[in-house]
């Protein structure tokens, strides 16, 4: 059920460091005309170098190291010759597979000067998100999760993602609990000190309704309208989590530009 020893834990963490630093070093390269590919080899090279596996490629089928999905893209795009523009937003999912255990980590990046607006939907997309880390305590419960997530995004008027979901983590890349992005304060199962979970709101301009394109991954808006997603890994403590990947070697790399 997610629960990990204090031994496992540190590995988790070892390898949720890592893929934070694989998208520090994707930051580096994403900016207008760099096709997704690009990207992906120096995803892949950064994992290789460090003596772990990409997490992603091969997992049921996916093709590559990292998830790229653009604009209305939710999650899972397939990387390829698709040219990054001015006024993109990006979502890169990145897994690795290091001493038998899992890292996951996600961030959505803005490509040259995006609409106010559509900055403004990754910047509370990511305050849901760091809101719903401060839940991650043992003795409440995943609705108190979940609920974080959905007060804070719809207040603005967002919708919240249904069919996807963030997960447990550790010598799978999704084990139990799930840990959905909406639901009620209280509900839920109980949180026990040592659970080790990845959330990750995936949050809408428009419509919550989503459909998966003929590529057989990328999930996309039905109404075309753009999606963030950012995702963390952390651990389930008692007085508060421990937050084993991090997004500031990103916003190194990002400098004043950082969401």
């Amino acid at each position: 059920m997610g629960v990990k020893t204090n031994e496992e834990i540190e590995i988790l963490r070892e390898n949720a460091i890592l893929v934070s630093k694989v998208l520090a070093e994707v930051a580096k390269n994403i900016k207008p005309g760099v096709k997704t590919i690009t990207l992906d080899k120096i995803a892949e090279e950064f994992i290789r170098t460090e003596g772990a596996v990409p997490g992603f490629k091969g997992y049921k089928g996916f093709p590559n190291t990292l998830c790229i999905s653009i604009n209305e893209e939710v999650v899972h795009g397939i990387p390829g010759e698709r040219v990054l523009r001015n006024g993109d937003i990006v979502s890169i999912d990145c897994g690795c597979v290091k001493n038998g255990y899992y890292g996951d980590t996600a961030y959505t990046f803005a490509v040259g000067e995006p609409a106010p607006e559509v900055m403004h939907l990754l910047r509370t997309t990511k305050e849901s998100l760091d809101k719903a880390v401060t839940m991650a305590i043992a003795g409440k419960r995943v609705g108190d999760i979940s609920a974080a997530v959905q007060e804070h995004v719809e207040s603005f008027g967002y919708s919240v993602v249904r069919e996807l979901v963030g997960h447990g983590v550790g010598r799978q890349l999704h084990e139990k609990p799930d840990i959905p992005n909406y639901g009620k304060r209280g509900s839920g199962m109980k949180l026990t000190d040592g659970l080790t979970i990845c959330i990750e709101p995936m949050i809408n301009m428009g419509t919550k309704n989503v459909v998966q394109a003929n590529d057989g991954w990328t999930i996309r808006t039905t109404d075309g309208k753009p999606s963030a997603h950012f995702e963390l890994t952390v651990v389930v403590r008692k007085e508060k989590a421990d937050v084993l990947s991090t997004f500031s070697f990103i916003e190194e790399v990002l400098g004043q530009n950082k969401i």
